[in-house]
C-alpha cells in the first residue's frame, strides 16, 4: 500500500450532472475514502467547505451557479484541499492558464475513465506529501521548543547551583535517562523548581 493510500481522504464533488458522481466513485477504487459528499452547485459546496475540511474537491464545470472556476480558485486559495477542475475541451486552454499557478490540476471533457483515475491518484499523492511536510514541521518546532526549555533550565542551574554549561548540560541528560523521561520533561521540572 502506498503513502497516498494510507490516509482516509474526504472528498467533496460538486456537479450539475448527477451521473458524474458515479463516474468519481468509480475513479476512487484502490483509494481509500473516508468519506465522499456530492454537491450540485457552487453555493452548497461553499457551505459545505465552511463546515467541514475536505482533502480533495473536484469540481465537474459548468455549474448551475458559475462556470465553476472561481469555487476552484477559492477553494485552492482558502484551505488546503488538492483541487481537479474539469472543464469543457472549448475552453480547457484558457482554463488552464488562468488556475494552474493556483495548483489546480485541470481536465478537459470528455476523457477517458482512466484519466480521471489517475487524477485523484495523483491528488492522493499530493495530500500526501503536504502531510508529511506538515508533520516535519511540526516535529521540527517541538524539537526548537524542547531546545528552548533546555537552555531555560541549563541557564537556571548555572544561576542557581553554579555549574558550567556543560555540568548542567550533563546533569539535564543524566536526569532524563535515569528517569527515563525525555530532557523536556526534566527541563520542565526544573523550571518548576526555580521559578516557583
Amino acid at each position: 500500500m502506498s503513502r497516498a493510500e494510507q490516509f482516509q481522504h474526504s472528498i467533496l464533488t460538486v456537479s450539475a450532472e448527477e451521473r458524474f458522481f458515479p463516474l468519481i466513485k468509480k475513479s476512487l477504487a484502490g483509494l481509500s475514502a473516508a468519506s465522499v459528499e456530492y454537491r450540485t452547485s457552487a453555493a452548497a459546496a461553499r457551505r459545505c467547505i465552511l463546515e467541514r475540511y475536505y482533502s480533495i474537491v473536484v469540481v465537474n464545470a459548468p455549474l448551475p451557479d458559475g462556470a465553476g472556476t472561481e469555487l476552484a480558485l477559492d477553494t485552492a486559495r482558502e484551505c488546503g484541499a488538492s483541487v481537479l477542475l474539469i472543464v469543457p475541451d472549448g475552453v480547457y486552454e484558457d482554463t488552464l492558464d488562468r488556475v494552474t499557478d493556483a495548483g489546480i490540476l485541470v481536465l478537459a471533457k470528455p476523457f477517458p475513465l482512466p484519466r480521471i483515475t489517475h487524477a485523484m491518484r495523483f491528488l492522493s499523492a499530493q495530500q500526501a506529501k503536504l502531510r508529511e511536510a506538515e508533520q516535519r514541521i511540526l516535529a521540527a518546532e517541538e524539537k526548537v521548543q524542547e531546545v528552548r526549555l533546555v537552555d531555560k533550565a541549563k541557564f537556571l542551574l548555572i544561576e542557581h547551583r553554579h555549574l558550567s554549561e556543560d555540568e548542567a548540560h550533563r546533569l539535564i541528560g543524566k536526569q532524563a535517562m535515569n528517569h527515563g523521561v525525555s530532557r523536556k520533561r526534566i527541563a520542565q521540572r526544573i523550571l518548576e523548581e526555580y521559578e516557583e
